[in-house]
């Protein structure tokens, strides 16, 4: 999988860190590095991508195990079958001991070895037949299994990811606009299983999303015009009815995810966030003074 730099370090906790203390500081450095809060910031987006790759391994406690365990090889080491702790000698990030490295060996590979002529295919050949020394050359290689992490928005209008393989292989990965959590994608020699990272501003609920919106207490009462963020980014102006309670949702048609099969989209529910007025004037004083408790 795609080579970064540590991911402790990425989040900025210790190695010690608990899957509390892991989760906060993401949740923080995503509001600080989120793209869309910072569309000025041309390297916004990449802080973005490395946050919530490393809040992805790290928040899950088997893949943080091999992480601690085989370092940036981790998600080969997964794909391959190995478990937390089956390597033995093998220390975190190849501490004491020999590392132990696994390997898939090819027809070819043995080929080189052994020669063309006598070795590999001969050794097989004597053993099944001159057969199966074809049905050896003819089988594919094993894809490799792992996670592709993007943000919200990334998922909303698509995007691509550069993924290195075992052996220094790098494969595209176009991830399609509209892309479900847990979606796999197939290219030769990976498959890659979508993770969306959570967003600091809009919660995902299958295709719609929910975003919450300030609403100061005059318009929530009397009704009025407000503006919300939307996924594509920019603003949608949408009328609160009077007498609105706080925490409603308001339906905005259309403005939730897309449907990467070419369905309609979901919806976006604005989520009404009452804002009492502070400091309050003599008069909104002495009106709530002489509301019933």
């Amino acid at each position: 999988m795609p080579k970064t730099k540590d991911y402790y370090e990425v989040l900025g906790v210790p190695r010690a860190a608990s899957q509390k203390d892991v989760s906060a500081a993401f949740r923080k450095l995503a509001r600080k590095y989120h793209p869309d809060l910072n569309k000025d910031d041309k390297t916004a987006e990449s802080r973005f991508k490395e946050l919530s790759e490393a809040h992805e391994v790290l928040s899950d406690p088997k893949k943080r195990k091999l992480y601690d365990e085989f370092g940036p090889d981790w998600a080969a080491y997964q794909a391959a079958g190995v478990q937390p702790g089956q390597a033995r000698g093998a220390g975190p990030r190849g501490g004491a001991g020999p590392r132990v490295e696994y390997r898939t060996v090819t027809p070819e590979d043995m080929e080189d070895l052994f020669g063309e002529g006598g070795g590999f295919g001969d050794i097989f050949g004597s053993i099944f037949g001159n057969a199966t020394r074809g049905r050896v050359r003819q089988q594919q290689p094993i894809d490799v299994e792992g996670p592709i992490t993007v943000s919200l928005a990334e998922a909303y209008r698509g995007t691509s990811r550069t993924v290195e393989l075992p052996g220094g292989r790098r494969v595209e990965v176009k991830v399609p606009a509209g892309v479900k959590e847990g979606t796999v994608l197939r290219v030769p020699g990976l498959r890659a299983t979508v993770n969306i990272a959570p967003d600091p501003v809009f919660t995902l609920e299958g295709r719609d999303v929910r975003v919450p919106v300030p609403v100061p207490l005059h318009v929530a009462l009397r009704g009025g015009e407000v503006a919300a963020p939307t996924l594509k980014g920019g603003q949608v102006k949408f009328n609160v009815p009077a007498e609105t309670q706080n925490g409603t949702k308001i339906r905005l048609r259309g403005l939730g995810m897309p449907d990467a099969k070419g369905g309609p989209p979901g919806d976006m529910y604005a989520e009404v966030r009452v804002q009492l007025p502070v400091p309050m004037d003599d008069r909104t004083r002495k009106w709530a003074a002489e509301q019933p408790v």
